[in-house]
């Protein structure tokens, strides 16, 4: 392994997120000589000085995402960009755009999935620099092409895929979302409150978009002991999200 590289130490009961380097990782359970994994491979196992034992991991993006970037504003959640890679059905190597990028989870995300392009725009300058960092940190920059552009005043891309938007407004760009879709690409917004879906789905009805339907993503987690009983607090409602798709 070479020296900066992202690695997952993982046991039965703990896992912690660190980088190949000359320090050391001190952790409840002891200490662990983050040189040593330079003469390791994933897979392998790595002890802390009490002798507790870790698996050397390669991290996926959810581990990276999870621990190792920043979040500025609201970001679209793993159970939201789910229903959006299951309800579009979108292909490895597909063209999509996305707006506003925020921190960049999104793009991210769909860009681990489809390894094609994904053009992400977003206006504020203070969530662009959180942005462009949280992609190179993510290992994604050849599949992102970032524009720091305001999508309302025009999409530059043509044949896309799939636009998704998470901003303000989004009723503004259906029109320009509708013009660079190819037949039977798929819009998706995400939506805080039902008053910008309704406007969102006005303007999708007024350009003809096909299978529109207004969902809401809601995960509840359960406690599974002798009583099961579920959990009483977490991550349940999170956003409206819109689809629609172009046929003609």
């Amino acid at each position: 392994m070479k020296e900066g590289e992202l690695v997952l130490l993982v046991s039965e009961d703990d896992s912690y997120l660190t980088e190949v380097s000359n320090r050391i990782l001190n952790i409840q359970s002891g200490e662990i000589d983050l040189k040593k994994l330079e003469k390791k491979k994933f897979g392998d196992k790595i002890k802390t000085h009490k002798g507790k034992e870790f698996f050397v991991v390669k991290p996926n993006i959810k581990d990276i995402l999870d621990r190792k970037v920043s979040r500025l504003p609201q970001i679209i959640m793993p159970k939201d960009v789910a229903l959006i890679l299951a309800y579009t059905g979108i292909d490895p190597g597909s063209l999509v755009v996305d707006a506003g990028c925020g921190s960049g989870f999104l793009a991210i995300f769909l860009a681990n999935y489809i390894r094609g392009k994904v053009v992400t725009y977003e206006i504020e300058k203070r969530f662009a620099k959180v942005a462009k960092k949280n992609i190179k940190i993510s290992g994604l920059e050849k599949f992102i092409h970032f524009k720091q552009k305001d999508i309302r005043k025009g999409i530059d891309e043509k044949n896309v895929d799939l636009v998704t938007l998470d901003m303000k407004n989004s009723e503004r760009v259906v029109g320009n979302a509708y013009k660079v879709l190819k037949p039977g690409g798929w819009l998706v917004v995400y939506s805080p409150y039902i008053e910008q879906v309704k406007a969102v789905v006005e303007e999708i009805k007024k350009k003809g978009f096909s299978e529109v339907k207004t969902v809401e993503n809601i995960v509840r987690g359960w406690q599974v002991r002798e009583h099961t009983l579920p959990e009483r607090s977490g991550i349940l409602h999170t956003g409206f999200i819109s689809f629609a798709r172009k046929v003609k």
